[in-house]
């Protein structure tokens, strides 16, 4: 870590037709982490990447990026920062090595495209013009045009919406060697599982605040329920005697199936019922609580 954040976002706000839609964000980023933005769609999630990444001035608030400003000191800037925005288009008959060393004559000391193209996969694909490729191929395509100018940090902006199961991992999978290479990334992003699996720390963004900033593994601790139960019981059990459950959060009931959220104070109290009615519990079921579930309690607090 170094002793000045990569990119220092503070009180920073952002109105469209007198409306907020960024309001006061504060966040840093250190160097060397894996950064996510976490919030719902219309959040203001892309409004405070862009001014970040100096394609929109702040009505007021103070942005730096390596001690830079954005739109006072963008030239720089755009020689630390890599970006792959929300949507992003290349002209359609334009091939892959075309466009790596198009990007790459706009630095003054670039990337060699060539072996960048062989880390993302994209070798066999350099004479395919960018309309024939698949959704993940321009994905890994747009991942080195944001790093071939050899940047300090990238801004990865809902990079894998669209995206197929495999193709969203295989995604994951870059987004970490970029970071072993060095790289500090700033993710944007509103899947949670992709936002737990890669990151340090996250800002949950709601309503143009930030509602949390923490570690995954400390926002999953704010959830309410933190352990969840589930089970089909071999009898009915008492709903009374359910809700009387020491740390219960929630009682769900589907198709048989009982789902309760609390504590491992919860689960130890409702094994000691099944055993005290003689009820079995088929397909048993103890989890911890997901980033979703802690998601869900910080955005219902915010509303």
């Amino acid at each position: 870590m170094s002793a000045t954040p990569v990119i220092e976002v503070t009180a920073l706000r952002k109105s469209y037709g007198g409306r907020a839609v960024v309001d006061g964000v504060s966040f840093a980023v250190e160097e060397g982490e894996i950064f996510g933005i976490l919030g719902p769609n219309g959040a203001g999630k892309t409004t405070t990447v862009e001014c970040v990444e100096g394609l929109r001035v702040p009505d007021a608030g103070r942005v730096r990026v390596t001690g830079l400003d954005p739109v006072a000191d963008h030239e720089q800037v755009a020689r630390v920062l890599g970006a792959q925005l929300q949507e992003s288009e290349l002209q359609a008959k334009l091939t892959v090595r075309e466009a790596l060393e198009l990007y790459a004559s706009f630095y003054p000391h670039p990337a060699d495209w060539q072996p960048l193209a062989e880390r993302l996969g994209l070798t066999a694909k350099l004479t395919t013009r960018f309309a024939k490729l698949s959704g993940g191929q321009k994905q890994r395509l747009f991942i080195a045009l944001a790093l071939i100018g050899n940047p300090r940090v990238v801004v990865l902006d809902e990079l894998t919406t669209g995206l197929d199961p495999r193709a969203r991992r295989d995604t994951w999978q870059l987004i970490e060697d970029v970071r072993a290479s060095g790289v500090t990334v700033l993710l944007v992003t509103h899947f949670m599982e992709e936002a737990q699996r890669l990151c340090d720390r996250i800002a949950v963004i709601d309503k143009g605040r930030v509602a949390a900033l923490d570690t995954p593994e400390g926002l999953i601790r704010r959830s309410a329920g933190s352990t969840v139960i589930s089970f089909t019981p071999s009898a009915p059990l008492d709903e009374g005697d359910l809700n009387a459950l020491p740390a219960l959060v929630s009682v769900e009931h589907k198709d048989g199936r009982i789902t309760l959220s609390g504590s491992d104070e919860t689960v130890n109290a409702v094994i000691t019922l099944l055993a005290r009615n003689h009820i079995t519990a088929h397909q048993l079921r103890v989890s911890d609580a997901t980033l979703d579930d802690a998601f869900l309690d910080l955005t219902e607090v915010a509303r």
